[in-house]
């Protein structure tokens, strides 16, 4: 798996937010038995950052606090039973398959984290496995996928003994 970083934003994440993200990464990568190696790129951004990339692609005019770029188009969540035989999806240089962007704001990171009542890095943790679970298919537009991955992101993060201080 690779974990490409682009950490524009870091103050307030006084813990080790690249292994914290690779752990997140590595963990919902086996938890869902995602067949081939993986490759995921993370940016920690600021709250106008994000705000543009909100205003951009989903045509928000607000920050919010992570964004999630799929580059896959599943079956159904979780599916992962094309990926094998898609060789679009493989970067040739790695063999690894591209699976997304995640957009984390790290201002919010640290708000949310205040708001909720946890540590930063369980909060950091939460939006990396969240996203996550979107780049493999996974979404909560309706009740039953809401929960389904609320119970994953739970679980990802349970395995990793991140809890809810």
């Amino acid at each position: 798996m690779t974990l490409l970083i682009d950490d524009l934003v870091t103050d307030g994440l006084d813990f080790d937010y690249k292994k914290t993200a690779e752990d997140v990464v590595n963990e919902s990568l086996q938890m869902l038995h995602f067949p081939l190696p993986a490759q995921v790129s993370l940016s920690l951004v600021s709250e106008e950052e994000i705000h543009v990339e909100n205003q951009q692609f989903r045509h928000v005019d607000r920050p919010t606090d992570v964004l999630s770029f799929p580059m896959l188009e599943y079956p159904a969540p979780g599916d992962f039973s094309f990926i094998e035989d898609d060789e679009e999806s493989v970067d040739p240089d790695t063999g690894e398959v591209v699976l997304g962007d995640i957009v984390l704001c790290i201002p919010r990171v640290l708000s949310q984290a205040q708001e909720y009542g946890h540590s930063v890095r369980r909060e950091y943790a939460f939006l990396i496995a969240h996203s996550m679970l979107h780049l493999m298919g996974y979404d909560h537009v309706e009740d039953e996928e809401r929960k389904e991955m609320e119970r994953l992101q739970d679980e990802i993060l349970d395995h990793l003994g991140i809890g809810r201080d």
